[in-house]
């Protein structure tokens, strides 16, 4: 059955104020803003070869220029500061800093993430670099990719190269942005790069991905004595259609692939034993090695947590899977071992990107992840909404149902904290326009509009409200600016 936590914000509540030393913040990732894809020595990675491929990406669109971050970046950290955010969470390209997946460190990608750090530490926001958000050097897809368990040890070997070069400035890290993207969408569907649709490969690239995560903590507690460590994860708040049986065991295997595969060896130390039940006949796990579990297994210093909409499944009437589910049209599932299971549209209204917006989803998921795992803080690492914003005849970008969008989500986290959950920050995705992966362009999901033919940034309605609310720490009663 389709269900909706309460209390969770009606426009009606009163003003919420939020612990004093919450933080405030807004993130991006390295390929959807950067740019200069062949500049100062970056060599390929498996978006640019995705991209760059027809039919992959709507319009055609790639990641050459994006929002020409790496030129624009001060224009950006002072947008950020004039924001007054505390906080910025980005992710760094790997093959701008190791061109082939190995070896040294390319000097001019690493100062180009020092230069950042230091005018974000100047402007006294502080930086959360993530390892990886999805841009994999295109070198190591062609000897494997993360279904080959070599591109663990070079992950490790890239985490400790970036802590010996940024953990003097760095102190916060996030080291995987949602693994279940890259494993399932990128080579279960094949709607991501690289573009593959073979699912044991992806159950195969999920545990590599656990794995590097792992190895990754390692390194940089090793190297960085004081690191903050942690990892983002794409949460699920999955709800049966129905209060049936078969509907209640669509969402248990649902809530396996996408959830439990992860916090499972990544905060118990182990594989959920109905995750290997459902994926037998797919794969004995033998990929699975002595001593993987436990390195996989670091203590984290708070979780990650992306969340943008709920998730309602049932049984397959027909016997088949049905794949649509937010991420795009594939004859290819992102979800082996998930036979008969329908994706269904929750009630009310969608974003641009079609996806139900439901606060109720955050608080949900919240109170679960606490109960779940009580000593661990989290951090919503990501939340946001994509809608068809544009300019108004005197250059303003009114947006207010990004505001609601957003003042319904806080005021979930409000609500959850009130009842002892404790969330440390929230990083509102994005802080720019940018190119939305296999969308290319066409979803807008930035508090700041960019111009795309100049480059032009101009802080959307929301961007003026979000500063607001970082600054003063208080949740208006009402929605708007």
């Amino acid at each position: 059955m389709v269900t909706a936590a309460q209390g969770t914000g009606a426009a009606s509540d009163p003003a919420r104020m939020f612990p004093e030393n919450f933080f405030w913040g807004s993130a991006t990732a390295s390929y959807q803003i950067e740019g200069a894809i062949t500049k100062d020595g970056r060599a390929p990675s498996i978006w640019d070869t995705f991209a760059s491929t027809a039919g992959r990406v709507r319009n055609g669109d790639t990641g050459e220029i994006a929002t020409d971050h790496y030129h624009r970046w001060r224009e950006d950290v002072a947008l950020m500061a004039e924001l007054g955010l505390g906080a910025y969470r980005f992710s760094l390209a790997w093959p701008r800093i190791q061109p082939a997946g190995r070896g040294p460190g390319h000097q001019k990608g690493l100062d180009f993430y020092r230069r950042l750090v230091d005018e974000l530490l100047d402007k006294g926001i502080r930086p959360v670099a993530t390892l990886y958000q999805w841009d994999l050097p295109q070198a190591l897809e062609d000897a494997g990719g993360w279904p080959d368990r070599d591109t663990v040890q070079r992950f490790a070997d890239y985490a400790a190269l970036v802590a010996d070069a940024l953990g003097d400035r760095v102190k916060t890290w996030i080291t995987l942005n949602e693994p279940w993207c890259s494993a399932f969408l990128g080579y279960g569907s094949g709607v991501h790069a690289p573009g593959r649709a073979e699912p044991v490969a992806a159950l195969r690239a999920a545990h590599h991905l656990n794995l590097a995560h792992g190895l990754a903590v390692q390194a940089l507690r090793d190297r960085i004595p004081a690191a903050q460590c942690s990892v983002s994860l794409n949460f699920r708040q999955v709800r049966p259609l129905t209060g049936s049986d078969a509907d209640a065991d669509a969402a248990r295997r649902i809530d396996a692939l996408a959830n439990r595969i992860f916090t499972g060896p990544m905060l118990k130390g182990a594989y959920p034993k109905d995750l290997l039940e459902d994926t037998a006949a797919l794969t004995d796990w033998s990929f699975v090695r002595d001593g993987d579990l436990w390195r996989i297994h670091q203590p984290l210093d708070f979780l990650g947590v992306n969340y943008y909409t709920p998730t309602v499944v049932s049984e397959a009437a027909d016997g088949g899977t049905h794949t649509l589910d937010g991420h795009g049209r594939s004859s290819h599932s992102p979800w082996p071992g998930a036979d008969r299971v329908a994706f269904h549209q929750p009630p009310g209204d969608t974003t641009a990107m079609g996806w139900a917006i439901d606060p109720t989803g955050l608080y949900d998921l919240l109170r679960r992840l606490a109960s779940d795992f009580p000593e661990l803080p989290l951090v919503i690492t990501e939340n946001g909404a994509a809608f068809d914003d544009y300019a108004d005849p005197f250059g303003r970008i009114n947006d207010p149902e990004r505001i609601a969008y957003l003042r319904g989500h806080l005021a979930a986290v409000h609500q959850a904290i009130d009842d002892g959950v404790e969330v440390r920050g929230y990083f509102v995705w994005s802080l720019l326009d940018n190119f939305e992966w296999a969308h290319g362009y066409s979803k807008r999901f930035g508090i700041v509009y960019v111009e795309y033919p100049t480059g032009t940034r101009i802080p959307k309605a929301s961007a003026r409200w979000y500063a607001e609310v970082a600054r003063s720490g208080v949740l208006p009663d009402e929605p708007g600016p």
